[in-house]
């Protein structure tokens, strides 16, 4: 792209400014910061352009109404929060996000968390986990693209991965795979999806270090570079899974630096003799950087492969993350900040690590597990800040206690009746346990082994967690907090497709009159399995506030 030379000068001086003359506070240089960066990219200055310092954002924790004051405000284009230098900014995507959600009407377009020394910039209607771009101060001069909403003219920014399309083309090719599979050469169905969420599972841990760098991915070349392709991978891959499979080491061989993986995952390894084709279609997925793979992946695999018929029929639907984290953050995190927030003792804090140890999360229709996905890695966040003040607070102090125990996955459960579904809402949560400890590490790391950090395998079993059944007919797990996008379908099209007897079965168990949507007998069957102190957030239609599905799920 080309760039003017003023631009790209005014951007170098700016850099060069800031090393000569910040120190990197917060409060007392943030504005500063701001407004030469905005004459860097040609204003008069942060005010001349209408953007405003320090923008109250009025917000209700709890039951108490607070204001907090943001950075800067430049509607509709940008929030930028500022952190101290060296500050860690993963830390406070979880605040940068509850200010954006607030600002409206014109909502900002872009988010952008800055210590001084680098940038994350932030598409929150896309993407909230992650950054759509990191840039470090240095490369601004030669990335200026990457804040172009900054011009006068707001141009569009132009990022160096997006990872959205990433996801998008992995989950394609993986998609293709299992297509071919079950529509072109009619393998039974569930033999198909078993091997694609083995691959995939081996996708993911090549790159986030579970498994050898590039293992899977040279199996799948060297079986497409052989004589025969399809039985070259057919053994290959085989001896993989079983390997992964085995809590005794490989003394030799290919496999000798596999590592146990357990999980449930690969307790059936039936390998599939793939053609050349589909070989080529894992290969291509392979060739993506699976560390930028959104986990939503998993939805996309699940859309695409389970039956439209049943879906349809059992109303089966997906929710954007951050439509997910407007139900998990008043549900669970928000009353846990507030009592970590509240902690002024080393007891107090050592008992929220303990009791955020013991929480216990359900999403009675789990789908490809994203609620669950997303309730997991805040309370890993949070267990993280606990943590950390501990060790910022307590030096010399910390008791052995804070070495044991750690938010687990086996205290989140689902329930679906495809299964399929919970296959993959297994799978999803596998993978947050080790994405979400790839976030804590560097935070948590400070060389001297203060605290013991966990090493991702072997992966925890969850077939007693996530259960293919009707939630509505069967016993729930007693939980701390229920959340989730129950499946809706007006009465008259649930009798039509799930049949009268069923819909007769569950207005005599719960007494619902008329003609109430069915994701009401979930907030009813919710309702009754509340104890003292449980919290639920689950997402509804517009229809359940009125009439029979009002009165019903009262």
């Amino acid at each position: 792209m080309h760039r003017s030379k003023p631009e790209a000068d005014a951007l170098a001086e700016f850099v060069t400014w800031v090393k000569q003359n910040i120190r990197g506070r917060e409060r007392a240089e943030a504005q500063t910061f701001l407004d030469r960066l905005f004459r860097a990219y040609g204003h008069k200055g942060a005010i001349e352009a209408g953007a405003q310092f320090e923008d109250p954002i009025k917000r209700l924790r709890g039951e108490k109404r607070s204001t907090s004051f943001a950075d800067l405000v430049w509607k509709p284009w940008v929030l930028v929060e500022m952190k101290a230098r060296g500050e860690q900014l993963q830390r406070h995507t979880s605040q940068a996000f509850d200010y954006w959600k607030h600002l409206v009407p014109n909502r900002p377009r872009w988010v952008v968390l800055c210590n001084f020394d680098e940038l994350w910039v932030y598409d929150f209607e896309i993407e909230v986990e992650e950054p759509t771009d990191r840039i470090l101060l240095d490369d601004l001069p030669t990335r200026s693209e990457v804040l172009a909403f900054l011009k006068p003219e707001h141009e569009k920014p132009v990022f160096g991965v997006n990872r959205v399309e990433v996801t998008r083309e992995a989950a394609a090719k993986v998609a293709a795979t299992f297509n071919s599979m079950v529509d072109a050469r009619k393998l039974p169905r569930e033999l198909a999806q078993r091997f694609v969420l083995q691959c995939v599972m081996a996708l993911f841990s090549e790159d986030l270090g579970l498994l050898p760098k590039q293992h899977f991915t040279r199996i799948l070349q060297d079986a497409l570079e052989s004589k025969n392709p399809g039985k070259q991978g057919y053994l290959a891959i085989g001896d993989l899974f079983r390997q992964m499979n085995s809590d005794k080491a490989a003394t030799s061989g290919p496999n000798k630096n596999v590592p146990y993986f357990n999980g449930g995952l690969f307790k059936v390894v039936e390998p599939v003799e793939m053609t050349k084709e589909e070989l080529g279609y894992l290969h291509e997925a392979a060739m993506q950087d699976w560390t930028r793979v959104n986990p939503a992946i998993f939805g996309t695999i699940f859309q695409s492969t389970m039956d439209a018929d049943a879906r349809h029929a059992y109303g089966a639907h997906f929710t954007s993350e951050q439509d997910i984290l407007k139900v998990v953050r008043p549900t669970i995190v928000n009353p846990w900040r507030e009592r970590i927030e509240k902690a002024e003792t080393l007891k107090e804090l050592l008992d929220a690590k303990r009791d955020l140890g013991r929480y216990r999360v359900l999403d009675p229709a789990c789908g490809s597990g994203n609620f669950l996905y997303v309730a997991f890695r805040e309370l890993k966040r949070l267990e993280t800040d606990v943590l950390l003040s501990i060790r910022s607070s307590y030096k010399g102090k910390t008791a052995k206690s804070v070495l044991q125990g750690s938010v687990s996955v086996t205290q989140f459960f689902g329930f679906d009746v495809l299964p399929f579904a919970t296959e993959l809402a297994k799978v999803t949560l596998m993978l947050a346990k080790e994405l979400a400890l790839k976030e804590a590490r560097p935070l948590l790391d400070d060389g001297q082994g203060t605290f013991d950090l966990d090493t991702g395998l072997p992966l925890e079993n969850l077939d007693s967690n996530i259960v293919c059944a009707d939630a509505l007919l069967t016993d729930w797990p007693k939980v701390d907090a229920i959340i989730g996008n129950p499946p809706y379908q007006s009465k008259n099209k649930a009798q039509e497709e799930l049949g009268r007897d069923y819909m007769g079965l569950l207005d005599e168990k719960f007494q619902i009159p008329g003609r109430a949507d069915f994701c009401v007998y979930f907030f009813r069957k919710a309702h009754d399995e509340m104890l003292p102190g449980t919290r639920a957030g689950l997402v509804g239609t517009n229809t359940i506030r009125q009439n029979y599905s009002r009165i019903g799920g009262a």
